[in-house]
């Protein structure tokens, strides 16, 4: 017990320190000789409370400092980094080291995302908990209109929805999404405390794949998931056709380009791959819905089949980006054709709910006539000709050139809000590190809610992803919410909440608000990167 007493010391020893050279301190250089002593200090109590790898860490990291010039001080960027090792893994050290053996698997980045709404709380935390032990990725809600929203944005590979839902119905939302999303596989369950014959009947009338009474006995629940997951696993792979267009997908993309250029080092076969983009597909989702954006998709593609000739070949890349390979043409040829495509498609009318509007697309075209040129230089080459068709006012086709200059990306506006001067460290150096094929990130962190609102960054127009403690002094993460909820950029901004394991209420509140996932405190540093990843990716 004592023992504990004197490894709390040390950590808040740390934590103090890191606080006051990057929070407190005006100056842009630290002392070595102050680094140095710090660390001399580290490495002998931690060695003393046989804490072993932070001992050795420290130890190396002076030897590091030993090699330095004498006369060297530390820029605040370089330390953070110099001392990045040290301070995860006193957090892991402080938070773990009791329940090291009890740890979930670590989630990647690509694991099976599973969709929970329940608003009995209590309930909600219990099997998202219990689905992250093993290792699949969940996003929460207790509302069906934000589930709503959840639900297109992230296509989920699971859904559990509970069907006595406050004030609704859990098969009002199975009725919405087996009358708009007929064509796409994804495993439903029903869960509810009504096990009646009319009820379970009900459920697989309106598509739910499976039925899952209350009391849930978890061994059970988990092992049904796990088979439904399998099952979507191997659907996906077996499938060459997307579910909702009615093309090739992008699994069968990566494989026909293949077989392209295969051709076109055997035989010399020159063809042209074009990307094109749906612009302003967003507004679309946001004014008339996410039934009216599938029904663009849908006739999009359809309209692609048609104009493309037999030898041509059509995928949906992914969202609202389709490819076409262009047998045996040239990029000025693909050009003329996707020109006239684009023509015709812009003249028809959509009319979903008695609204009435027209969709254009912007696209690029690459030439690949090269035999031995790589498929990503293709497909770069192409994608940097799409930016630069929307950077000369969308609607327009663009040829692109092999080897092209750095490609231009969109901004991704990044906050970390959090009162601990460890985990706003630890988690700006994980997200100054992740690369996106899209987006750059801009990233900042604050202390508190109040001086994050204060900056007015949230007016920067864009997308917004933030990660907001739930408590903080000052202002906390829910009343940072709620202001932002008023803002008229509130559906740019993207909420991970972090909270404790025991705030009930918060998360509720924090759900309701509009947050798309919350993690509690103490996290797992490598799992919470890879939810960040993730959710990042389905913004761009």
């Amino acid at each position: 017990m004592e023992l504990k007493k004197y490894k709390v010391l040390l950590f808040e020893k740390i934590k103090t320190q890191i606080t006051d050279w990057f929070d407190k301190n005006l100056s842009e250089n630290i002392n070595k000789e102050e680094v140095y002593r710090f660390l001399h200090s580290i490495k002998g109590t931690a060695g003393t409370l046989q804490l072993t790898g932070l001992h050795q860490l420290a130890d190396n990291l002076i030897l590091d400092i030993e090699d330095m010039d004498e006369k060297e001080d530390w820029g605040k960027e370089a330390l953070r980094n110099y001392l990045f090792d040290l301070i995860e893994m006193s957090y892991e050290y402080e938070h773990f080291e009791s329940t090291l053996k009890q740890q979930a698997p670590i989630r990647v980045e690509n694991a099976p995302l599973v969709q929970l709404i329940d608003d009995d709380i209590s309930m909600l935390i219990l099997l998202k908990d219990a689905l992250e032990s093993r290792g699949w990725m969940v996003i929460a809600s207790t509302e069906l209109e934000v589930a709503a929203e959840q639900y297109y944005d992230h296509r989920p590979d699971c859904l559990i929805v509970d069907i006595n839902l406050e004030g609704e119905s859990g098969f009002k939302f199975l009725e919405s999404l087996q009358k708009h999303t007929r064509n796409k596989y994804v495993p439903k369950i029903m869960i509810s405390v009504s096990n009646d014959r009319e009820t379970r009947l009900n459920s697989y009338k309106l598509g739910a794949d499976d039925f899952i009474s209350k009391p849930i006995d978890l061994e059970e629940f988990l092992l049904k998931i796990d088979r439904h997951l399998a099952n979507k696993k191997l659907f996906d792979q077996s499938a060459m056709i997307d579910e909702l267009t009615r093309v090739y997908n992008r699994r069968f993309f990566e494989d026909s380009l293949g077989v392209f250029m295969n051709e076109l080092s055997r035989n010399h076969r020159t063809f042209s791959l074009a990307i094109l983009d749906l612009d302003f597909f967003k507004n679309i989702n946001d004014t008339y819905g996410h039934p009216a954006g599938d029904l663009v998709l849908a006739e999009f593609a359809k309209y692609l089949k048609e104009k493309v000739r037999q030898t041509d070949y059509v995928f949906r890349y992914g969202g609202e980006e389709f490819v076409i390979l262009f047998s045996g043409a040239t990029d000025s040829e693909s050009k003329i054709a996707l020109e006239k495509i684009l023509r015709g498609f812009s003249e028809k009318r959509f009319e979903p709910c008695g609204n009435s509007f027209s969709v254009t697309f912007s696209a690029g075209v690459f030439m690949a006539d090269q035999p031995g040129i790589e498929k990503e230089t293709i497909v770069r080459a192409a994608d940097q000709a799409l930016y630069e068709a929307k950077q000369k006012g969308r609607a327009r086709v663009e040829c692109g050139k092999a080897d092209p200059i750095a490609q231009h990306k969109k901004k991704l506006y990044v906050s970390v809000i959090d009162d601990d001067s460890i985990i706003r460290m630890m988690l700006t150096k994980v997200l100054s590190n992740m690369e996106f094929d899209h987006a750059d990130l801009d990233i900042q962190a604050f202390e508190d809610g109040r001086k994050f609102l204060h900056s007015n960054r949230i007016e920067e127009k864009g997308p917004h992803f933030l990660v907001l403690d739930g408590v903080m002094p000052v202002m906390d993460g829910l009343e940072v919410m709620q202001e932002m909820k008023k803002s008229k950029r509130a559906k740019d901004i993207h909420v991970l909440m972090l909270t404790g394991r025991k705030s009930e209420q918060d998360i509720a509140r924090a759900l309701k608000l509009g947050a798309e996932d919350y993690v509690t405190k103490p996290f797992s540093l490598t799992e919470l990167e890879a939810r960040i990843q993730r959710l990042i990716k389905r913004l761009i």
